[in-house]
Protein backbone atom coordinates (compact mmCIF):
# COMPACT_ATOMS: atom_id res chain seq x y z
CA UNK A 1 0.00 0.00 0.00
CA UNK A 2 1.79 3.42 -0.89
CA UNK A 3 1.91 6.71 1.28
CA UNK A 4 -1.17 7.98 0.14
CA UNK A 5 -3.57 5.27 0.77
CA UNK A 6 -2.37 5.26 4.25
CA UNK A 7 -2.47 8.12 4.74
CA UNK A 8 -6.35 8.27 3.79
CA UNK A 9 -6.91 5.31 5.80
CA UNK A 10 -5.52 7.05 8.77
CA UNK A 11 -7.52 10.12 8.26
CA UNK A 12 -10.58 7.83 8.32
CA UNK A 13 -9.75 6.74 11.38
CA UNK A 14 -9.52 9.84 12.95
CA UNK A 15 -12.46 10.58 11.78
CA UNK A 16 -14.37 7.55 13.83
CA UNK A 17 -12.21 8.12 16.46
CA UNK A 18 -12.82 11.79 16.82
CA UNK A 19 -16.84 10.82 16.66
CA UNK A 20 -16.91 7.78 18.53
CA UNK A 21 -17.77 7.56 22.66
CA UNK A 22 -14.18 7.57 25.15
CA UNK A 23 -13.82 6.62 28.56
CA UNK A 24 -13.10 9.37 31.02
CA UNK A 25 -9.31 8.06 31.48
CA UNK A 26 -5.92 9.30 31.93
CA UNK A 27 -4.34 7.92 28.60
CA UNK A 28 -0.80 8.89 29.91
CA UNK A 29 2.54 6.26 30.66
CA UNK A 30 3.11 5.86 34.13
CA UNK A 31 5.72 8.70 34.00
CA UNK A 32 3.15 10.67 32.87
CA UNK A 33 3.75 11.00 29.08
CA UNK A 34 0.78 11.24 26.91
CA UNK A 35 0.53 7.69 24.53
CA UNK A 36 -1.55 8.20 21.15
CA UNK A 37 -4.58 6.09 20.84
CA UNK A 38 -3.07 4.09 17.62
CA UNK A 39 0.11 3.90 15.97
CA UNK A 40 0.82 3.10 11.94
CA UNK A 41 3.62 3.95 9.75
CA UNK A 42 5.26 7.13 9.84
CA UNK A 43 3.85 9.97 7.14
CA UNK A 44 5.33 9.48 3.75
CA UNK A 45 5.95 5.91 4.06
CA UNK A 46 5.00 2.84 1.58
CA UNK A 47 4.11 -0.02 3.57
CA UNK A 48 3.13 -3.21 1.32
CA UNK A 49 0.65 -5.39 2.17
CA UNK A 50 -0.73 -3.20 4.95
CA UNK A 51 -4.36 -3.45 3.40
CA UNK A 52 -3.72 -6.40 5.71
CA UNK A 53 -2.97 -5.11 9.03
CA UNK A 54 -4.83 -1.59 8.70
CA UNK A 55 -6.47 0.52 11.26
CA UNK A 56 -8.46 -0.30 14.09
CA UNK A 57 -12.42 -0.34 13.58
CA UNK A 58 -12.31 -0.87 9.86
CA UNK A 59 -12.07 -4.17 7.36
CA UNK A 60 -10.28 -6.49 7.77
CA UNK A 61 -10.57 -5.65 11.86
CA UNK A 62 -7.28 -7.19 12.27
CA UNK A 63 -6.65 -4.76 14.66
CA UNK A 64 -9.60 -4.42 16.44
CA UNK A 65 -13.44 -3.67 16.05
CA UNK A 66 -13.45 0.21 17.31
CA UNK A 67 -11.85 2.65 16.54
CA UNK A 68 -10.99 3.35 20.15
CA UNK A 69 -9.62 -0.10 21.38
CA UNK A 70 -10.40 -0.01 24.65
CA UNK A 71 -10.43 3.36 24.95
CA UNK A 72 -14.20 3.42 24.43
CA UNK A 73 -15.10 0.69 26.43
CA UNK A 74 -12.72 -2.11 27.98
CA UNK A 75 -12.95 -5.83 27.91
CA UNK A 76 -16.10 -7.50 30.09
CA UNK A 77 -14.76 -9.03 32.83
CA UNK A 78 -16.76 -12.48 32.93
CA UNK A 79 -15.45 -14.79 35.35
CA UNK A 80 -17.15 -18.85 34.85
CA UNK A 81 -18.47 -19.81 38.22
CA UNK A 82 -20.43 -22.38 39.79
CA UNK A 83 -20.25 -25.18 41.76
CA UNK A 84 -23.14 -27.20 44.45
CA UNK A 85 -26.72 -25.93 44.18
CA UNK A 86 -28.11 -22.80 42.76
CA UNK A 87 -28.18 -21.42 46.40
CA UNK A 88 -24.22 -22.18 46.99
CA UNK A 89 -23.32 -20.33 42.97
CA UNK A 90 -26.06 -17.51 43.60
CA UNK A 91 -23.64 -16.40 46.74
CA UNK A 92 -20.03 -16.72 44.21
CA UNK A 93 -21.99 -14.55 41.28
CA UNK A 94 -22.85 -11.88 44.22
CA UNK A 95 -19.20 -12.15 45.48
CA UNK A 96 -17.91 -11.52 41.75
CA UNK A 97 -20.26 -8.87 40.84
CA UNK A 98 -19.86 -7.22 43.92
CA UNK A 99 -15.39 -7.41 43.77
CA UNK A 100 -16.21 -5.66 40.34
CA UNK A 101 -17.17 -8.22 37.60
CA UNK A 102 -18.90 -7.02 34.55
CA UNK A 103 -20.69 -10.20 33.57
CA UNK A 104 -21.72 -13.67 34.96
CA UNK A 105 -20.48 -17.07 33.23
CA UNK A 106 -22.46 -20.21 34.23
CA UNK A 107 -20.89 -23.60 34.96
CA UNK A 108 -23.04 -26.43 35.33
CA UNK A 109 -22.35 -30.05 36.60
CA UNK A 110 -22.20 -32.64 34.59
CA UNK A 111 -25.27 -34.40 34.50
CA UNK A 112 -27.39 -31.07 33.48
CA UNK A 113 -24.47 -30.76 30.70
CA UNK A 114 -25.59 -34.42 29.27
CA UNK A 115 -29.31 -32.98 30.24
CA UNK A 116 -29.99 -35.70 33.06
CA UNK A 117 -31.86 -34.64 36.28
CA UNK A 118 -29.77 -34.94 39.67
CA UNK A 119 -32.04 -37.49 40.44
CA UNK A 120 -31.46 -40.07 37.26
CA UNK A 121 -29.21 -42.44 38.21
CA UNK A 122 -26.70 -41.73 35.84
CA UNK A 123 -25.98 -38.76 37.66
CA UNK A 124 -25.05 -40.46 40.97
CA UNK A 125 -22.19 -39.21 42.90
CA UNK A 126 -21.96 -36.05 40.22
CA UNK A 127 -24.60 -33.34 41.55
CA UNK A 128 -22.75 -30.26 41.98
CA UNK A 129 -19.02 -31.25 41.02
CA UNK A 130 -18.13 -29.72 38.25
CA UNK A 131 -20.67 -27.07 38.04
CA UNK A 132 -23.72 -26.30 39.75
CA UNK A 133 -26.83 -28.63 39.31
CA UNK A 134 -30.17 -26.89 37.47
CA UNK A 135 -33.24 -29.55 37.39
CA UNK A 136 -36.06 -27.28 36.64
CA UNK A 137 -36.67 -23.47 36.28
CA UNK A 138 -36.85 -23.13 39.71
CA UNK A 139 -33.31 -23.95 39.74
CA UNK A 140 -32.56 -21.04 37.42
CA UNK A 141 -34.72 -18.70 39.72
CA UNK A 142 -32.97 -19.39 43.04
CA UNK A 143 -29.58 -19.00 40.64
CA UNK A 144 -30.38 -15.58 39.84
CA UNK A 145 -32.01 -14.46 42.70
CA UNK A 146 -31.21 -10.98 43.64
CA UNK A 147 -29.42 -10.02 39.98
CA UNK A 148 -31.44 -8.30 37.78
CA UNK A 149 -31.26 -10.62 34.33
CA UNK A 150 -32.36 -7.39 32.43
CA UNK A 151 -29.31 -5.58 33.80
CA UNK A 152 -26.41 -8.08 33.48
CA UNK A 153 -24.80 -9.64 30.41
CA UNK A 154 -24.73 -13.42 31.18
CA UNK A 155 -23.26 -16.46 29.64
CA UNK A 156 -24.05 -20.05 29.80
CA UNK A 157 -21.28 -22.82 28.87
CA UNK A 158 -23.81 -25.75 27.78
CA UNK A 159 -24.36 -27.17 24.60
CA UNK A 160 -25.91 -30.75 24.28
CA UNK A 161 -29.47 -29.27 26.08
CA UNK A 162 -28.45 -25.66 25.17
CA UNK A 163 -32.01 -25.37 24.19
CA UNK A 164 -34.14 -26.03 26.92
CA UNK A 165 -31.72 -24.61 29.59
CA UNK A 166 -31.96 -21.14 27.50
CA UNK A 167 -35.72 -21.65 27.91
CA UNK A 168 -35.20 -21.90 32.07
CA UNK A 169 -32.99 -18.51 31.71
CA UNK A 170 -36.24 -16.74 29.79
CA UNK A 171 -38.43 -18.23 32.29
CA UNK A 172 -36.35 -17.09 35.24
CA UNK A 173 -36.55 -13.91 33.62
CA UNK A 174 -40.06 -13.95 32.94
CA UNK A 175 -40.34 -14.28 36.65
CA UNK A 176 -38.36 -11.41 37.92
CA UNK A 177 -40.54 -9.20 35.63
CA UNK A 178 -37.85 -8.82 33.04
CA UNK A 179 -39.17 -7.76 29.32
CA UNK A 180 -37.26 -10.70 27.46
CA UNK A 181 -36.95 -8.66 24.22
CA UNK A 182 -34.05 -6.73 26.04
CA UNK A 183 -32.58 -9.61 27.47
CA UNK A 184 -28.65 -9.79 26.28
CA UNK A 185 -26.19 -12.36 26.69
CA UNK A 186 -24.79 -15.95 25.55
CA UNK A 187 -25.57 -19.13 24.87
CA UNK A 188 -23.00 -21.45 23.89
CA UNK A 189 -25.09 -23.66 22.05
CA UNK A 190 -22.49 -25.33 19.80
CA UNK A 191 -22.88 -29.08 18.75
CA UNK A 192 -19.52 -29.19 16.48
CA UNK A 193 -17.78 -28.97 19.03
CA UNK A 194 -18.83 -31.46 20.87
CA UNK A 195 -18.41 -34.29 18.25
CA UNK A 196 -14.80 -32.65 17.77
CA UNK A 197 -13.57 -32.54 21.19
CA UNK A 198 -15.41 -32.36 24.29
CA UNK A 199 -18.24 -35.03 23.51
CA UNK A 200 -21.55 -33.92 25.16
CA UNK A 201 -23.79 -34.75 23.15
CA UNK A 202 -27.54 -35.83 23.52
CA UNK A 203 -28.55 -36.91 19.71
CA UNK A 204 -26.84 -37.36 16.25
CA UNK A 205 -25.87 -34.19 15.28
CA UNK A 206 -28.83 -33.56 12.30
CA UNK A 207 -31.66 -33.40 15.10
CA UNK A 208 -29.32 -30.99 16.98
CA UNK A 209 -28.58 -28.66 14.20
CA UNK A 210 -32.33 -28.57 13.86
CA UNK A 211 -32.68 -26.87 17.43
CA UNK A 212 -29.92 -24.20 16.98
CA UNK A 213 -31.82 -23.36 13.76
CA UNK A 214 -34.50 -22.72 15.83
CA UNK A 215 -33.13 -20.90 18.49
CA UNK A 216 -31.17 -18.60 15.66
CA UNK A 217 -34.84 -18.09 14.35
CA UNK A 218 -36.18 -16.86 17.63
CA UNK A 219 -33.95 -14.98 18.98
CA UNK A 220 -33.36 -13.15 15.52
CA UNK A 221 -36.93 -12.36 16.08
CA UNK A 222 -38.20 -12.16 19.63
CA UNK A 223 -34.57 -11.66 21.62
CA UNK A 224 -32.29 -9.30 18.95
CA UNK A 225 -29.63 -8.26 21.24
CA UNK A 226 -29.17 -11.71 22.84
CA UNK A 227 -26.51 -14.38 20.90
CA UNK A 228 -27.78 -17.82 20.93
CA UNK A 229 -24.32 -19.34 19.81
CA UNK A 230 -20.68 -19.35 20.91
CA UNK A 231 -18.60 -20.73 18.73
CA UNK A 232 -16.21 -22.22 21.13
CA UNK A 233 -12.59 -23.20 19.83
CA UNK A 234 -12.00 -23.56 23.61
CA UNK A 235 -12.54 -26.98 24.25
CA UNK A 236 -10.92 -27.94 20.98
CA UNK A 237 -7.49 -26.88 22.26
CA UNK A 238 -7.88 -28.02 25.31
CA UNK A 239 -8.33 -31.63 23.63
CA UNK A 240 -5.05 -30.97 22.50
CA UNK A 241 -5.35 -29.12 19.21
CA UNK A 242 -2.38 -26.54 17.70
CA UNK A 243 -3.11 -22.58 17.97
CA UNK A 244 -4.12 -22.55 13.81
CA UNK A 245 -6.28 -25.88 14.20
CA UNK A 246 -8.08 -24.55 17.02
CA UNK A 247 -8.32 -21.45 15.07
CA UNK A 248 -9.41 -23.32 12.07
CA UNK A 249 -11.68 -25.78 13.24
CA UNK A 250 -13.96 -23.11 15.31
CA UNK A 251 -14.23 -20.50 11.95
CA UNK A 252 -15.25 -23.64 9.71
CA UNK A 253 -18.01 -24.42 12.48
CA UNK A 254 -18.90 -20.70 12.22
CA UNK A 255 -19.28 -20.82 8.71
CA UNK A 256 -21.17 -23.98 9.38
CA UNK A 257 -23.59 -22.14 11.45
CA UNK A 258 -23.78 -19.11 9.04
CA UNK A 259 -24.98 -21.90 6.35
CA UNK A 260 -27.60 -23.34 9.14
CA UNK A 261 -29.04 -19.46 9.46
CA UNK A 262 -29.10 -18.99 5.36
CA UNK A 263 -30.49 -22.53 4.87
CA UNK A 264 -33.52 -21.77 7.18
CA UNK A 265 -33.90 -18.50 5.05
CA UNK A 266 -32.85 -15.66 7.44
CA UNK A 267 -30.76 -12.70 6.60
CA UNK A 268 -27.27 -12.80 7.36
CA UNK A 269 -27.21 -9.30 8.22
CA UNK A 270 -29.56 -10.19 10.67
CA UNK A 271 -28.30 -13.09 12.20
CA UNK A 272 -24.76 -13.08 11.96
CA UNK A 273 -23.95 -10.69 14.76
CA UNK A 274 -25.55 -12.86 17.08
CA UNK A 275 -22.74 -15.24 16.49
CA UNK A 276 -20.04 -14.80 18.92
CA UNK A 277 -16.72 -17.21 19.76
CA UNK A 278 -15.14 -18.44 22.50
CA UNK A 279 -11.11 -19.12 22.39
CA UNK A 280 -8.87 -20.45 24.70
CA UNK A 281 -5.56 -18.10 25.43
CA UNK A 282 -2.80 -20.57 25.47
CA UNK A 283 0.84 -19.81 27.46
CA UNK A 284 2.72 -18.92 24.28
CA UNK A 285 2.59 -15.46 24.31
CA UNK A 286 2.73 -14.16 20.87
CA UNK A 287 1.36 -17.26 19.45
CA UNK A 288 -1.98 -16.26 20.80
CA UNK A 289 -2.01 -12.30 20.21
CA UNK A 290 -1.71 -13.75 16.45
CA UNK A 291 -4.26 -16.27 16.25
CA UNK A 292 -6.72 -13.46 17.41
CA UNK A 293 -5.56 -11.06 15.17
CA UNK A 294 -6.06 -13.68 12.18
CA UNK A 295 -9.03 -14.97 13.55
CA UNK A 296 -10.61 -11.70 12.66
CA UNK A 297 -9.54 -10.73 9.75
CA UNK A 298 -10.66 -14.67 8.41
CA UNK A 299 -14.11 -14.21 9.52
CA UNK A 300 -14.72 -10.33 8.36
CA UNK A 301 -13.60 -11.81 4.48
CA UNK A 302 -15.47 -15.32 4.39
CA UNK A 303 -18.54 -13.53 5.91
CA UNK A 304 -18.46 -10.86 3.08
CA UNK A 305 -16.76 -13.27 0.20
CA UNK A 306 -18.45 -16.03 0.90
CA UNK A 307 -21.73 -15.53 2.43
CA UNK A 308 -22.67 -11.72 1.34
CA UNK A 309 -22.42 -10.12 4.19
CA UNK A 310 -22.81 -6.58 3.55
CA UNK A 311 -23.27 -4.74 7.28
CA UNK A 312 -20.41 -3.62 9.04
CA UNK A 313 -21.82 -5.41 12.34
CA UNK A 314 -21.93 -8.93 10.37
CA UNK A 315 -17.97 -8.56 9.67
CA UNK A 316 -17.34 -8.15 13.20
CA UNK A 317 -15.60 -11.26 14.74
CA UNK A 318 -16.96 -10.82 18.79
CA UNK A 319 -14.88 -13.36 21.29
CA UNK A 320 -14.40 -14.07 24.90
CA UNK A 321 -11.27 -15.71 25.66
CA UNK A 322 -10.53 -18.05 28.34
CA UNK A 323 -7.18 -18.47 30.05
CA UNK A 324 -5.84 -21.90 29.26
CA UNK A 325 -7.11 -24.52 31.57
CA UNK A 326 -4.67 -27.34 30.64
CA UNK A 327 -1.76 -25.14 31.43
CA UNK A 328 -2.46 -25.40 35.10
CA UNK A 329 0.05 -27.80 37.01
CA UNK A 330 -0.85 -29.87 39.94
CA UNK A 331 2.72 -29.49 40.61
CA UNK A 332 3.48 -26.24 42.33
CA UNK A 333 0.43 -24.56 42.01
CA UNK A 334 0.90 -20.87 43.20
CA UNK A 335 3.49 -20.92 39.82
CA UNK A 336 -0.52 -20.77 37.83
CA UNK A 337 -1.13 -17.46 38.89
CA UNK A 338 1.60 -16.46 36.93
CA UNK A 339 0.93 -18.26 33.45
CA UNK A 340 -2.97 -17.27 33.76
CA UNK A 341 -1.87 -13.62 33.71
CA UNK A 342 0.32 -13.70 30.64
CA UNK A 343 -2.52 -15.67 28.87
CA UNK A 344 -4.82 -12.61 29.84
CA UNK A 345 -2.75 -10.33 28.87
CA UNK A 346 -2.02 -12.38 25.71
CA UNK A 347 -5.90 -12.22 25.08
CA UNK A 348 -6.07 -8.02 25.91
CA UNK A 349 -3.67 -7.64 23.21
CA UNK A 350 -5.17 -9.97 21.11
CA UNK A 351 -8.70 -7.53 21.92
CA UNK A 352 -10.60 -10.12 23.57
CA UNK A 353 -14.67 -8.68 23.89
CA UNK A 354 -14.53 -10.11 27.81
CA UNK A 355 -12.09 -12.25 29.42
CA UNK A 356 -12.48 -15.00 32.03
CA UNK A 357 -8.90 -15.74 34.32
CA UNK A 358 -8.48 -19.41 35.24
CA UNK A 359 -7.94 -19.84 39.10
CA UNK A 360 -4.54 -21.19 40.72
CA UNK A 361 -6.27 -24.28 42.37
CA UNK A 362 -8.34 -25.13 39.25
CA UNK A 363 -6.67 -28.53 38.31
CA UNK A 364 -7.20 -29.71 41.69
CA UNK A 365 -11.16 -29.04 42.22
CA UNK A 366 -13.05 -26.24 41.77
CA UNK A 367 -11.97 -22.84 42.91
CA UNK A 368 -12.18 -21.78 46.84
CA UNK A 369 -13.47 -18.31 47.29
CA UNK A 370 -9.59 -16.86 47.89
CA UNK A 371 -8.74 -18.17 44.93
CA UNK A 372 -11.59 -16.87 42.81
CA UNK A 373 -10.77 -13.61 43.83
CA UNK A 374 -7.35 -13.57 42.69
CA UNK A 375 -7.73 -14.39 39.49
CA UNK A 376 -10.48 -11.43 39.62
CA UNK A 377 -8.04 -9.43 40.64
CA UNK A 378 -5.85 -10.63 37.99
CA UNK A 379 -7.76 -9.27 35.61
CA UNK A 380 -7.91 -5.94 37.76
CA UNK A 381 -4.47 -5.13 37.40
CA UNK A 382 -4.27 -5.82 33.85
CA UNK A 383 -6.94 -3.11 33.51
CA UNK A 384 -5.99 -0.52 35.45
CA UNK A 385 -2.35 -0.25 36.63
CA UNK A 386 -0.50 -1.31 33.35
CA UNK A 387 -1.57 0.93 30.71
CA UNK A 388 -2.78 -1.89 28.13
CA UNK A 389 -5.80 0.12 27.64
CA UNK A 390 -3.91 3.34 26.30
CA UNK A 391 -3.34 2.23 22.83
CA UNK A 392 -5.28 0.06 20.25
CA UNK A 393 -3.53 -3.09 19.05
CA UNK A 394 -0.27 -1.80 20.21
CA UNK A 395 1.70 -4.63 18.54
CA UNK A 396 0.34 -3.74 15.27
CA UNK A 397 3.10 -3.34 13.01
CA UNK A 398 5.56 -5.75 14.39
CA UNK A 399 7.32 -7.69 12.01
CA UNK A 400 7.36 -11.25 14.63
CA UNK A 401 4.03 -10.57 15.31
CA UNK A 402 2.48 -9.77 11.83
CA UNK A 403 4.42 -12.91 10.44
CA UNK A 404 2.77 -15.20 12.86
CA UNK A 405 -0.52 -13.40 12.18
CA UNK A 406 0.02 -14.30 8.35
CA UNK A 407 1.69 -17.89 8.58
CA UNK A 408 -1.69 -18.85 11.51
CA UNK A 409 -4.25 -17.09 8.40
CA UNK A 410 -2.50 -19.47 6.01
CA UNK A 411 -2.82 -22.64 7.76
CA UNK A 412 -6.09 -21.94 8.66
CA UNK A 413 -6.51 -21.46 5.01
CA UNK A 414 -4.97 -24.41 4.23
CA UNK A 415 -7.34 -26.54 6.71
CA UNK A 416 -10.91 -24.76 5.65
CA UNK A 417 -9.88 -26.12 2.38
CA UNK A 418 -9.24 -29.62 3.80
CA UNK A 419 -12.77 -29.48 5.49
CA UNK A 420 -14.50 -28.79 2.04
CA UNK A 421 -12.80 -31.48 0.44
CA UNK A 422 -14.06 -33.92 3.23
CA UNK A 423 -17.64 -32.86 2.06
CA UNK A 424 -17.19 -34.22 -1.61
CA UNK A 425 -19.46 -33.53 -4.23
CA UNK A 426 -22.48 -34.16 -2.45
CA UNK A 427 -25.17 -31.30 -2.03
CA UNK A 428 -25.89 -31.02 1.61
CA UNK A 429 -28.95 -29.20 2.43
CA UNK A 430 -27.18 -26.81 4.84
CA UNK A 431 -24.12 -26.10 2.91
CA UNK A 432 -20.47 -27.21 1.66
CA UNK A 433 -18.81 -26.44 5.02
CA UNK A 434 -21.31 -28.37 7.01
CA UNK A 435 -20.93 -31.40 4.72
CA UNK A 436 -17.47 -31.38 5.33
CA UNK A 437 -18.02 -30.88 8.98
CA UNK A 438 -20.40 -33.54 9.56
CA UNK A 439 -18.19 -36.20 7.13
CA UNK A 440 -15.08 -35.29 9.31
CA UNK A 441 -16.75 -36.14 12.92
CA UNK A 442 -17.96 -39.22 11.00
CA UNK A 443 -14.80 -40.64 9.33
CA UNK A 444 -13.26 -38.96 12.92
CA UNK A 445 -10.99 -36.50 11.16
CA UNK A 446 -10.93 -33.89 13.45
CA UNK A 447 -10.44 -36.10 16.11
CA UNK A 448 -7.51 -37.94 15.15
CA UNK A 449 -5.45 -34.55 13.87
CA UNK A 450 -6.11 -33.52 17.38
CA UNK A 451 -4.89 -36.87 18.91
CA UNK A 452 -1.51 -35.89 16.75
CA UNK A 453 -1.01 -32.49 17.73
CA UNK A 454 -1.42 -33.84 21.47
CA UNK A 455 0.96 -36.58 20.86
CA UNK A 456 3.38 -34.72 19.62
CA UNK A 457 3.35 -31.98 22.47
CA UNK A 458 3.65 -34.50 24.95
CA UNK A 459 6.90 -36.29 23.53
CA UNK A 460 8.35 -32.91 23.22
CA UNK A 461 7.32 -32.52 27.33
CA UNK A 462 8.92 -35.89 27.70
CA UNK A 463 12.33 -35.38 25.87
CA UNK A 464 12.91 -31.85 27.54
CA UNK A 465 12.50 -29.77 24.26
CA UNK A 466 9.54 -27.60 25.70
CA UNK A 467 9.30 -26.72 29.46
CA UNK A 468 6.75 -26.62 32.41
CA UNK A 469 8.19 -25.13 35.68
CA UNK A 470 7.33 -27.38 38.72
CA UNK A 471 7.08 -30.48 35.99
CA UNK A 472 9.80 -31.13 33.71
CA UNK A 473 12.26 -28.19 35.10
CA UNK A 474 12.48 -26.34 38.48
CA UNK A 475 11.03 -29.19 40.27
CA UNK A 476 12.38 -28.24 43.78
CA UNK A 477 9.56 -26.40 46.06
CA UNK A 478 9.04 -25.48 49.51
CA UNK A 479 5.30 -25.45 48.97
CA UNK A 480 2.64 -26.51 51.32
CA UNK A 481 -0.54 -28.40 49.63
CA UNK A 482 -3.44 -25.75 49.13
CA UNK A 483 -7.16 -26.34 50.72
CA UNK A 484 -9.21 -26.99 48.14
CA UNK A 485 -12.94 -26.70 47.84
CA UNK A 486 -14.92 -30.00 48.72
CA UNK A 487 -18.52 -30.47 47.04
CA UNK A 488 -20.41 -32.23 50.35
CA UNK A 489 -22.46 -34.99 49.56
CA UNK A 490 -25.43 -33.42 50.78
CA UNK A 491 -25.42 -31.38 47.91
CA UNK A 492 -26.50 -34.07 45.70
CA UNK A 493 -29.28 -34.93 49.09
CA UNK A 494 -30.66 -31.62 49.56
CA UNK A 495 -30.69 -31.10 45.82
CA UNK A 496 -32.81 -34.73 44.66
CA UNK A 497 -35.28 -33.62 48.08
CA UNK A 498 -35.86 -30.07 46.20
CA UNK A 499 -36.37 -31.85 43.01
CA UNK A 500 -38.80 -34.58 44.62
CA UNK A 501 -40.59 -31.63 46.26
CA UNK A 502 -41.06 -29.68 42.71
CA UNK A 503 -42.26 -33.09 41.42
CA UNK A 504 -44.89 -32.96 44.27
CA UNK A 505 -46.58 -29.97 43.91
CA UNK A 506 -46.91 -29.21 39.90
CA UNK A 507 -49.74 -30.11 37.58
CA UNK A 508 -48.33 -33.06 36.41
CA UNK A 509 -50.88 -32.94 33.07
CA UNK A 510 -49.91 -29.65 32.78
CA UNK A 511 -46.24 -31.08 32.24
CA UNK A 512 -47.04 -33.99 29.99
CA UNK A 513 -49.68 -31.89 27.54
CA UNK A 514 -46.84 -28.80 27.70
CA UNK A 515 -44.01 -31.88 26.53
CA UNK A 516 -46.67 -33.61 23.84
CA UNK A 517 -47.11 -30.30 22.07
CA UNK A 518 -43.41 -30.36 22.52
CA UNK A 519 -42.82 -33.50 20.68
CA UNK A 520 -45.96 -32.29 18.06
CA UNK A 521 -43.79 -28.82 17.16
CA UNK A 522 -41.01 -31.16 16.59
CA UNK A 523 -42.86 -33.87 14.28
CA UNK A 524 -44.58 -30.76 12.02
CA UNK A 525 -41.30 -28.86 11.33
CA UNK A 526 -42.32 -26.48 13.14
CA UNK A 527 -40.43 -23.89 15.49
CA UNK A 528 -39.79 -25.57 18.90
CA UNK A 529 -38.84 -22.94 21.28
CA UNK A 530 -42.53 -21.40 21.86
CA UNK A 531 -43.68 -25.02 22.82
CA UNK A 532 -40.39 -25.79 25.03
CA UNK A 533 -41.05 -22.69 27.08
CA UNK A 534 -44.24 -23.60 27.51
CA UNK A 535 -43.34 -27.10 29.30
CA UNK A 536 -40.76 -24.95 31.30
CA UNK A 537 -43.00 -22.76 32.68
CA UNK A 538 -45.12 -25.96 33.93
CA UNK A 539 -42.08 -26.80 35.72
CA UNK A 540 -41.21 -29.87 33.37
CA UNK A 541 -37.39 -30.69 34.18
CA UNK A 542 -34.44 -30.76 31.86
CA UNK A 543 -34.14 -34.64 31.98
CA UNK A 544 -38.10 -34.96 31.14
CA UNK A 545 -37.61 -32.60 28.35
CA UNK A 546 -34.42 -34.27 27.07
CA UNK A 547 -35.40 -38.04 27.45
CA UNK A 548 -38.40 -36.71 25.27
CA UNK A 549 -36.79 -36.27 22.66
CA UNK A 550 -34.24 -38.91 23.18
CA UNK A 551 -36.94 -41.16 22.81
CA UNK A 552 -38.11 -39.46 19.53
CA UNK A 553 -34.72 -38.45 18.08
CA UNK A 554 -32.55 -41.47 19.53
CA UNK A 555 -29.17 -41.06 21.00
CA UNK A 556 -26.09 -40.73 19.52
CA UNK A 557 -23.31 -43.15 20.15
CA UNK A 558 -19.53 -42.56 18.56
CA UNK A 559 -18.09 -44.71 16.41
CA UNK A 560 -15.24 -46.91 17.99
CA UNK A 561 -11.68 -46.19 16.40
CA UNK A 562 -8.74 -47.94 16.77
Amino acid sequence: MDAHEIAAGRARWQARYDAARKRDADFTTLSGTPVEPVYGPPPGTDVPGFERIGWPGEYPYTRGLHPTGYRGRTWTIRQFAGFGNARQTNERYKMILGAGGGGLSVAFDMPTLMGRDSDDPQSLGEVGHCGVAVDSAADMEVLFDGIDLAAVTTSMTISGPAVPVFCMYLVAAERQGADLSTLDGTLQTDIFKEYIAQKEWLFAPEPHLRLIGDLMEYCAAEIPRYKPLSVSGYHIREAGATAAQELAYTLADGFGYVELGLSRGLDVNTFAPGLSFFFDSHVDFFEEIAKFRAARRIWARWLRDEYGATSEKALWLRFHTQTAGVSLTAQQPVNNVVRTAVEALAAILGGTNSLHTNALDETLALPTDESAEIALRTQQVLMEEIGVTNVADPLGGSWYVEALTDSIEAEAEAIFARIRELGGKGEHPIGPMTAGILRGIEDGWFTSHIADSAFTYQQALEKGDKKIVGVNCHTATIAKDLEILRISHEVEVEQKRLLADRKAGRDDAAVEEAVSRMLAAARGGENMIPAMLDAVRAEATLGEICDALRDEWGVYREPARF
